[in-house]
């Protein structure tokens, strides 16, 4: 890809991203929608300035779209005579206690696993704040996918931690997205707690 056509894709893809952002706000299950075409824009940038990791998790994303799709749309299960059966979309929850010690290995696992695949066998040099970012997005992707409200939080310090990491690469339109994701994530956070209510 040359400069020009790059940065139009990063342009697209800052565009759905604010697009996804909406949806996710209003907690509208079109916002996977958004989240398949947004990687899949993502995958050639990330590349192209070395955020391997980035690229890698956007692949993860297309992927986990499909999944988050459909926990959203047929997770609500009640029980009936025939045993637990889909009927109707998952409403906003608090994530149970009994997921926050196993996130946390597999986010210890991941930063460290990713983090040394990238200091050791790419050109990367933002090699340990990718892998950050890319192991606390699989985490707060996955709490995402089953509308827990805590991952509005998650996602703040991802969003300013990427921020950072856009501004040092050049990534100056996405940049600007993930910080006004920050931003909203917050209003995001208090919007999801009263809809839990």
């Amino acid at each position: 890809l040359d400069v020009c056509s790059s940065d139009l894709l990063e342009i697209c893809g800052t565009f759905v991203g604010l697009l996804y952002l909406w949806l996710e706000y209003r907690a509208s299950v079109y916002l996977w929608l958004a989240s398949i075409v947004m990687p899949a824009i993502y995958i050639f940038v990330y590349y192209r300035v070395g955020l391997y990791a980035d690229f890698g998790i956007n692949i993860y994303y297309l992927l986990a779209a499909l999944y988050g799709w459909y926990i959203w749309k047929y997770g609500n299960k009640t029980e009936n005579g025939a045993g637990k059966q889909p009927v109707g979309e998952l409403p906003v929850s608090r994530m149970p206690l009994h997921y926050y010690l196993p996130s946390t290995f597999v986010f210890i696992f991941l930063f460290v696993a990713i983090g040394y695949i990238l200091l050791f066998f790419t050109d990367s040099n933002v090699s340990w704040w990718d892998s950050f970012t890319t192991a606390l997005s699989v985490i707060a992707l996955w709490m995402l996918a089953h509308k827990y409200v805590e991952q509005w939080l998650v996602w703040i310090v991802i969003d300013v931690a990427c921020c950072g990491i856009y501004v040092y690469k050049g990534l100056y339109f996405t940049a600007f997205l993930y910080g006004f994701y920050a931003v909203v994530a917050i209003f995001g956070y208090l919007k999801w707690k009263k809809m839990m209510q």
